[in-house]
């Protein structure tokens, strides 16, 4: 029988983002079938909706086959990654050949950078840092990081570069510190920011981006794309409990998957999901989901070759509530509204983390694959990127260039090469106002 519990209340959590889940943070472990839902919107309604569901939790819903599919077809698609963010958890020390910017390391440049501030002591260096270390817990480093090899490429050793610099500064009259303490933040600190190395990836269909500005698979479901297909099965049938337990979600879902080309979704037209987001062993900090569908619903499960972790619960810090997810259960939850992340993974006896495999798969419809147009005119926007970076007597050419640039998807260089690729039907279509005259075609 399938336990049903309305919250009270919600709980406001937002300080917890980008923080781990521990057993403080959840009063219920659910282990058995289960439909939790919000406190009830609607005055006078004693019965909630599905408008107000949380989660739907059943164990035991995929058979042995079906689970293996899945795990052979997907395993592959996680990757060690720094582009998790808030999900990673808190920073550590040191990336790569880059160390984390602390807080108090951000807060002294930008004071320098700025000139003023609220600090008012005769020496405001000394009391950020004075304040830094009466911190009993220390705030989590923003993902900026410090560039060594730039900083040891100009004589400077890492270790005392910081306080180094600093002191440089503070030698130069007041009018030249703004300049030199920003010339440092722009010189040493990396451009780009980063989140803790965590095994996780996606299979599937991806949306466009600015530097990949068309649709396409991802790269391991096109570069894999056979074993990708053993998850067919999985995907079939989490797509049918989809319908039966959620159906109003479903069917909204399900409107919107139809508007997409059917190569684009999971498992083609059979599914209304375009992606999977795989993770293995990553213990997630809390957070939301970004770029999935607001109607819809996530679909989460875990496969794995063995079972006999504990832990890695994940935890609704703002109902108090943690689901203990095994192979073969489904648990419908709504990720992108709720704050989520797991306990801890504990390996069985006389094993470490990277001696096991935790394989969770997150299936959802990314909501700007809505913008993408058929296959075929996504192929053709790949194919004109492509064109264009390995032209040299392009225009815009040089080392390195992506093919990309500003307003070409409104240029008549692409509305001519759709054209010659397409056909005058397909630049219609998509470029109803393209710039040439329809007399042309009238005369051909």
């Amino acid at each position: 029988m399938t336990k049903v519990i309305v919250a009270e209340q919600k709980l406001n959590c937002e300080n917890k983002l980008g923080k781990y889940m521990e057993e403080s943070d959840y009063d219920l472990l659910v282990e058995e079938d289960m439909d939790f839902y919000a406190p009830i919107q609607e005055l006078g309604r004693t019965e909630p909706s599905e408008q107000e569901c949380i989660f739907k939790f059943r164990k035991n819903r995929f058979t042995a086959d079906e689970q293996l599919g899945a795990y052979e077809g997907l395993v592959g698609a996680a990757q060690p990654t720094q582009n998790r963010g808030l999900a990673a958890g808190p920073k550590g020390e040191r990336i790569g050949s880059r160390n984390w910017c602390t807080e108090e390391q951000i807060e002294i440049m930008d004071h320098l950078i700025k000139g003023s501030g609220s600090l008012f002591s005769d020496d405001p260096i000394a009391e950020i840092r004075e304040k830094h270390r009466k911190m009993k817990v220390k705030p989590e480093s923003r993902g900026i990081v410090w560039v060594i090899t730039k900083i040891e490429a100009d004589g400077y050793e890492y270790d005392n570069f910081f306080d180094t610099k600093i002191e440089e500064i503070l030698k130069l009259p007041y009018a030249d510190r703004r300049g030199a303490a920003k010339h440092m933040f722009e010189t040493y600190v990396s451009k780009t920011t980063y989140a803790n190395q965590v095994l996780s990836g996606i299979a599937g269909f991806y949306d466009r981006y600015p530097r990949i500005p068309y649709g396409r698979a991802t790269s391991y479901t096109e570069h894999n794309f056979q074993t990708y297909e053993k998850c067919y099965p999985f995907m079939r049938k989490l797509s049918n409990e989809f319908s039966r337990l959620l159906p109003e979600r479903y069917s909204r879902q399900q409107h919107f998957a139809d508007k997409l080309d059917k190569r684009f979704r999971v498992a083609g037209e059979d599914t209304p999901f375009t992606t999977v987001t795989v993770n293995k062993n990553f213990r997630t900090s809390a957070h939301r989901d970004a770029g999935d569908l607001h109607e819809g619903f996530s679909n989460l499960t875990v496969v794995a070759k063995e079972k006999d972790w504990q832990g890695g619960y994940l935890v609704l810090p703002e109902f108090r509530v943690a689901i203990n997810v095994r192979p073969g259960d489904l648990l419908l939850i709504n990720n992108h509204e709720g704050i989520h992340g797991n306990t801890e993974i504990i390996p069985s006896d006389g094993k470490t983390l990277e001696e096991m495999e935790r394989i969770s798969l997150v299936c959802y419809f990314r909501e700007k694959m809505l913008e993408l147009g058929s296959w075929e005119y996504e192929n053709y926007r790949y194919d004109f990127v492509v064109d264009r970076k390995n032209n040299q007597s392009h225009s815009n050419w040089k080392p390195l260039w992506n093919g990309v640039s500003e307003g070409m998807w409104e240029s008549q260089e692409w509305f001519d090469y759709l054209k010659s690729k397409g056909g005058s039907d397909m630049l219609n279509t998509y470029h109803p106002n393209n710039s040439k005259s329809s007399l042309e075609d009238f005369f051909i």
